[in-house]
């Protein structure tokens, strides 16, 4: 039989394989949680399915007549198993949430349940996957007896790079196009159709099973101790290289992805290079012990060539474009950059496999041999995890975790060399490995301040040079620093910042503190009387500590997955003094869905506060599936408030996440902390808007809002961005559907806008646009003022903008001048002019000119200001004796503007529909204006169809008809055909 036939088909098994690994995970990982003990259990059930498998075909493929047949049969049944996979998951999972866990009652018994499931759901096919590369490297192995190390080196080489292709494909195709079940069914279906191959071309073979006639004396044993340790080293590797390109790269899922298929590339591509070694070397123990000793060298070597690739990012980022192509080159480039540290480590992992199973087999261990190898490879793989994660990081460091794994392959390859080579060179070797890695160990440091800097996303070293890092640990799921910068102290996660505080009591607060405050303070204003809380992820504290200043609050219980983001926070230290100093207060190291999943606690409040959705594993807390989990753990008019921030994505992936949350509960609204995020506070009861004043009569609770210059209820009216009514037409109009654990949008395209640098900060636009649209969509929202000394306004526009109309007003119709402060010129030549020709009757040099400062004025004013003070302009212009004078147009010009300030639909509606009619010559400026007003102005009062006919007839004629104030707009006046037209906008 040909070998190349079956190298092919055994690729393609590789590449279902791989993809059962990662999606298995995906799926286990709602179940489970992200926790690292959960995900190790994963790995450990995974590979110790395999290592079981392994072992069984050891004592089973000398027995088969055809191994090849047997290999066809396994194939088929995983691939039928995979077909039956996500309705066996929904079933076993909803079942164990109804039934099962609530009726065990403790925590632990909860929690040994969900472990012994997630056993039964994957066990099986993992057993069978372990059994495919003994059964047809014996089967091949039979076939061509003369090549028996070639054929298994050829394997490992097809297999691995199946499986790094099925890496990429999978996180950046298949589960895009098809979801987590239809990517499963996928890589079932390969395997049904490469068994039904396998079985067609092996049915004529008949070839005896390989002679085993030894085997089991100290040199084999001593092979398949080195078989194990070097899979532990390799893993230790890869825990550790992974941990350290995210610091580069960044931790999304598709770097992860990147980072993997470059691994498992180094391994398939040692397995080529040594496949005519296996056969042909006089000694390849030898050439093992040599392998090893290089390997360990070159995995200390990465140290060093680590910080190098920080100043690689820093001028990728620097030259790469932000767009779709730009991405594809920066995850090639990232590719190259993993290359550049793994790839030299992993080529010679990868013909460790090889060389031993060739030489077990030489020192006849028959086919047996070949299962009791991947079985105590796959085993040492299992403990490299377990220690890297648990031990190694925690306790050494990544430094010190890779130089751990760099002398375990040492030193086996020195065991080796002892027994196969002359003393004295082993002896000579060992003193050398010995120098270079002390030298590595004490002479090579992690630069911590690159590590820090975030250059995936700044494309920047610099700025972080002259930080001071005040905490430095690497956790079991992150590398966790605290770094000093001139203007605050930032807490970091794999070099990424997770909030920030100026610990300096008079400096200025940054938008990161005034976010976190609002997050803790929003939903205490809505529901004072708020008696329990939990909050999802501690990040610098604030939020626990705000919590907890309130006096009905009992109990806040913040989870964490990391142990040393809790221990970081205390550097924040004691301006978050509450999250660690109140006894009503309790931080859980535990992930958020087990959490939830084995505490069967309500909650009045439950304050979502994750890191950003591109990171990977955190898109999940964005699901619909965790939002209809968490809605069990609110006691009745509990209140959910979701973080989300608008830099760095698109409204599109935003939408997705309403959708999600819209679809489990059913009333929820939007509120803009500041300019960059926005809080979703959602609830099955009807909200209780707007926020209470009371909330400022709790001393510590008010004092927080003034340290954030939140001084009045007036300031959260002006945060509010709108009910699920009003923004739901918006949300329609992107056409997204609800971000789903199956189907997951937002971690499929997050660290591509992260990436290409999108935007969102449109939807707090809202807030700004030149017509109080959002009021008149919604006329109950509150309008009380905000504080009179406008604190805060650098950190919100819109607080900015209310102080400039309050300045404009004055300055028009206060009884004295104001003085200008931080006043655009341009407006003040406006006010100047307005007051000159409209007040004061003066004429001016230009009699066209004042309308265009009228307008700007009318846009200053009207949206920021009530109705009464912002009418006050245009009753006080419309009564001077001039106003007669103007031409018909100019005076509906200002009766137009005059309506919009006293948030009169109709009259709007008619003026903006009259001005668009008679006024051929718009400029495009006030083209849009006037659309603006008269769509809203139409819905305003009902009248939807003619909203809809000034949309179709003036829609070409506007610079942005996909922006977020038309989207509305449109979508209120009719919605069914609202996301098919914008997507042909977006299409041209």
């Amino acid at each position: 039989m040909s070998r190349s036939a079956f190298y092919v088909l055994f690729t393609a098994s590789g590449f279902a394989g791989l993809i059962y690994e990662s999606i298995w995970t995906h799926y286990l990982k709602l179940f489970l949680g992200h926790a690292a003990y959960a995900q190790s259990l994963v790995l450990v059930v995974f590979m110790g399915g395999m290592a079981a498998g392994a072992a069984y075909c050891a004592r089973l493929s000398a027995r088969l007549a055809n191994p090849l047949l047997g290999y066809a049969l396994v194939e088929a049944a995983i691939g039928g198993l995979a077909l039956v996979f996500h309705p066996a998951f929904v079933g076993l999972t909803d079942w164990s949430y109804a039934s099962l866990l609530p009726a065990l009652g403790d925590e632990g018994s909860a929690l040994a349940a969900k472990l012994a499931l997630s056993c039964l759901l994957i066990l099986p096919q993992s057993v069978l996957l372990g059994m495919t590369f003994p059964l047809m490297s014996a089967g091949l192995a039979r076939a061509h007896p003369l090549a028996q190390g070639e054929a298994v080196a050829m394997l490992y080489f097809t297999n691995s790079l199946g499986a790094a292709a099925g890496a990429l494909a999978s996180g950046f195709a298949l589960i895009a196009w098809v979801g987590l079940p239809g990517t499963l069914r996928t890589a079932g279906m390969i395997n049904i159709v490469l068994a039904l191959a396998v079985w067609l071309l092996a049915r004529p073979a008949h070839d005896a099973p390989l002679a085993a006639h030894a085997g089991r004396d100290v040199r084999s044993r001593l092979l398949l101790a080195v078989a194990f340790f070097t899979g532990l080293a390799s893993f230790v590797y890869e825990i550790a290289w992974i941990r350290m390109l995210s610091l580069v790269m960044g931790a999304s899922t598709h770097s992860f992805e990147v980072m993997l298929s470059t691994f498992i590339l180094g391994l398939a591509l040692g397995g080529l290079a040594v496949r005519r070694h296996v056969d042909r070397s006089a000694s390849p123990e030898r050439l093992l012990g040599w392998v090893q000793v290089v390997m360990g060298l070159l995995a200390l070597a990465t140290l060093p060539v680590y910080d190098v690739t920080f100043s690689l990012m820093e001028t990728l980022m620097n030259g790469l474009g932000r767009t779709p192509t730009g991405y594809l080159l920066f995850n090639l480039s990232g590719q190259a950059i993993s290359a550049l540290v793994m790839l030299p480590a992993t080529f010679c992992a990868g013909m460790t496999l090889p060389l031993i199973t060739g030489a077990m087999l030489r020192r006849g261990g028959g086919e047996a041999a070949i299962g009791r190898v991947y079985a105590a490879n796959t085993l040492g793989a299992i403990a490299g995890v377990l220690l890297a994660v648990h031990v190694g990081l925690p306790l050494a460091s990544l430094k010190g975790t890779l130089i751990a794994g760099s002398l375990v392959d040492i030193a086996a390859g020195l065991a080796l060399l002892a027994f196969f080579a002359p003393r004295r060179l082993a002896a000579w070797s060992g003193a050398v490995c010995a120098t270079l890695a002390l030298a590595v160990a004490f002479g090579v440091r992690l630069d911590a301040n690159k590590m820090t800097a975030g250059v995936f996303r700044y494309g920047e070293l610099a700025a972080s040079r002259d930080a001071k890092i005040l905490f430095a640990q690497d956790g079991k799921t992150a590398t966790v620093h605290l770094v000093q910068y001139p203007e605050a102290v930032s807490l970091r996660t794999n070099g990424k910042s997770d909030g920030s505080i100026n610990l300096d009591p008079s400096g200025e607060r940054g938008t990161d503190e005034i976010t976190m405050v609002l997050t803790g303070a929003l939903p205490l204003a809505l529901k004072p009387d708020a008696k329990s809380a939990a909050v999802i992820g501690i990040g610098t504290g604030l939020t626990m500590h705000t919590l907890l200043q309130s006096l009905s609050i009992e109990r806040v219980e913040t989870v964490e997955i990391e142990a040393a983001m809790a221990r970081a926070a205390r550097g924040f230290m004691p301006r978050n003094s509450g999250a660690f100093a109140d006894p009503r207060g309790a931080i859980l190291i535990d992930d958020a869905k087990s959490f939830f999943s084995t505490r069967h606690r309500r909650y009045d409040l439950i304050i979502s506060e994750p890191s950003n959705p591109w990171v990977s594993g955190v898109s999940s807390l964005f699901t619909r599936e965790f939002y209809r989990r968490i809605r069990g753990h609110l006691n009745p008019g509990g209140l959910l408030v979701q973080w989300m921030q608008l830099y760095e994505i698109d409204a599109s992936l935003v939408a997705t996440v309403l959708r999600a949350l819209g679809e489990e509960f059913a009333h929820y609204a939007v509120f803009a902390p500041s300019d960059h995020d926005v809080l979703i506070v959602a609830s099955e009861k009807p909200l209780p808007l707007p926020a209470r004043a009371e909330i400022f009569e709790q001393p510590g609770v008010a004092q927080e809002l003034r340290t954030v210059h939140m001084l009045n209820p007036g300031d959260f009216d002006a945060r509010y961005l709108g009910s699920r009514r009003t923004l739901e037409p918006l949300i329609a109009s992107y056409g997204m559907p609800a971000n789903s654990d199956f189907a997951p949008v937002l971690d499929l395209n997050a660290a591509r806008q992260r990436f290409m640098e999108k935007s969102a900060l449109e939807l707090v636009g809202l807030l700004n646009l030149d017509v109080p649209v959002l009021e008149l969509l919604e006329p109950a929202r509150g309008r009380r003022p905000v504080n009179p000394l406008y604190e805060g306004a650098y950190a919100f526009e819109r607080l900015e903008n209310t102080r400039l109309a309050g300045y404009a007003r004055d300055f028009l119709v206060g009884p004295r001048i104001p003085t200008p402060e931080r006043v655009p010129a341009s407006l003040q030549k406006d006010l100047e002019l307005v007051k000159l020709r409209l007040l004061e009757c003066r004429e001016p040099r230009d009699l066209d000119v004042w309308l265009l400062s009228a307008a700007h004025v009318a846009r200053t004013i009207n949206p920021y200001l009530a109705p009464e003070d912002a009418g006050a302009v245009w009753r006080e212009i419309m009564a001077r004796p001039c106003f007669s004078e103007l031409q018909q147009f100019q005076r509906r010009w200002l009766a137009l503007f005059r309506a919009s300030a006293a948030r009169d639909g109709a009259r709007m509606a008619e003026h903006a529909t009259v001005l668009l009619a008679t006024q051929p010559e718009l400029g495009t400026e006030a083209r849009e204006y006037l659309l603006l007003a008269g769509m809203t102005g139409h819905l305003a009062i009902g009248n939807r169809e003619a909203a809809l006919e000034l949309w179709r007839a003036h829609k070409d004629k506007i610079r942005s008809p996909g922006g977020a104030a038309y989207r509305l707009l449109r979508c209120h006046a009719e919605r069914t055909s609202c996301a098919a037209e914008f997507r042909r906008h977006a299409g041209r």
